[in-house]
């Protein structure tokens, strides 16, 4: 009985490896033979990691173009052009006393920006009366706009700054004395993580959580989606064999955790993005992301059973999943409902977790609720995936 019962016990096992082994089998080669689903999980991911990149390359703004409009011609005026030079975020092209010279500058696009010196400024600041400087500025690009506006803000700064110590030196304080009485508080900033403070440093690596999804659930979708179409009932298939399933379901994985772990591993490491993290913990993370990502392409390819519906379905969902994820804008400000389907999203726990492991050095214990709600995720959506499979699968009796 117990011989019978062992030998039974073995020959499940090695029918379920069969089946896995076949579902893996057949999943590959149809790949090899759908170029654009074996583009999107393939090939897609390497393109996005250094095209998406490359207009941030630079991470921060340097020298904008700007012209000063200098209507009082004084030496107090011409330091001020001196200051607004040396800012590492401006670059003077133009100096000039007529305001419409300067404006036609920035209508034909020659400058980005424009500092307006009004007469009288020296004789303004001598007399001890306050004056404001105006500055145009092209409120179409926001961050030139935001760089032009900051680097005339610190010029404008450091004159006043110059102006006040030299009136306290003036009622006798050294020049030690009337720095530490113009500003007795210091306020040091430090950026822990982006360092250099630029944009690709911080959108980059949330975007490429994104990208990894969604190639993911793109190619997976739109290859169910054409076994669907097709009516080959590969869903009847699938189904007889849950092993089949599983062999489908971890295949398409394996294709997302190498996409992960490329962009994680290499891609950051190419374009020198923060990374502080730990590998291991975030190949940890990285696990129950692309197991629900998969498993939710399954599904919506065997709902749309087609597989253009579903490409663009898909394709039209990625700005909204940026902006579902927190890290945009912070997703206690959203409507209640959107944040319970950010709950139902993998990239929303996905990109809060793997962000503060690669780029923050976060710990095991300190993403783990993200963690466990991917887990709960891959589960909730491989069973939405088969019950999905099972309607097409009854629709093609």
């Amino acid at each position: 009985m117990s011989l019978s019962l062992g030998l039974s016990k073995c020959v499940s096992k090695k029918h379920f490896m069969a089946d896995f082994l076949r579902g893996w089998r057949f999943t590959w080669r149809y790949l090899r033979r759908d170029s654009g689903a074996l583009l999107l999980l393939v090939a897609a991911g390497a393109f996005y990691a250094f095209f998406y990149p490359l207009p941030y390359s630079t991470e921060q703004i340097r020298r904008v173009p700007v012209a000063v409009v200098d209507g009082d011609q004084s030496s107090l005026s011409r330091q001020l052009v001196r200051f607004a030079q040396a800012s590492p975020g401006l670059d003077v092209k133009l100096v000039t006393a007529s305001q419409i010279q300067a404006q036609q500058a920035l209508w034909k696009r020659e400058v980005e920006g424009v500092l307006v010196i009004p007469p009288g400024l020296a004789r303004h600041v001598t007399q001890g009366q306050a004056m404001t400087l105006p500055v145009l500025g092209n409120g179409s690009y926001l961050l030139l706009n935001k760089m032009v506006l900051e680097g005339f803000a610190k010029s404008v700064g450091t004159l006043s700054a110059g102006i006040e110590i030299a009136k306290r030196q003036a009622h006798g304080a050294s020049p030690q004395q009337a720095a530490q009485q113009r500003a007795p508080v210091h306020l040091k900033i430090d950026a822990l993580f982006n360092e250099s403070e630029g944009y690709a440093s911080y959108i980059v690596p949330a975007v490429a959580v994104i990208i990894v999804q969604q190639t993911l659930l793109i190619g997976a979708s739109i290859m169910v989606g054409s076994w669907c179409q097709r009516g080959r009932a590969r869903a009847r298939w699938l189904l007889k064999r849950p092993a089949r399933a599983l062999g489908v379901w971890l295949l398409l994985a394996l294709i997302g955790m190498l996409n992960g772990l490329f962009f994680f591993g290499f891609v950051f490491w190419f374009w020198d993005y923060p990374r502080g993290g730990d590998f291991f913990v975030a190949t940890l993370v990285l696990l129950p992301f692309v197991l629900t990502s998969s498993a939710l392409g399954i599904a919506l390819g065997a709902w749309a059973r087609q597989r253009e519906a579903v490409f663009m379905l898909a394709v039209a969902t990625s700005i909204p999943l940026l902006f579902l994820s927190g890290i945009s804008w912070p997703l206690e400000a959203v409507p209640q409902a959107l944040q319970w389907l950010a709950l139902a999203l993998p990239t929303s726990s996905g990109i809060q977790a793997l962000v503060a492991v690669n780029q923050m050095g976060a710990s095991l214990a300190e993403v783990l609720p993200q963690l466990r709600h991917l887990c709960l995720l891959s589960f909730i959506w491989m069973a939405l995936a088969v019950w999905m499979l099972a309607r097409a699968a009854k629709s093609q009796r």
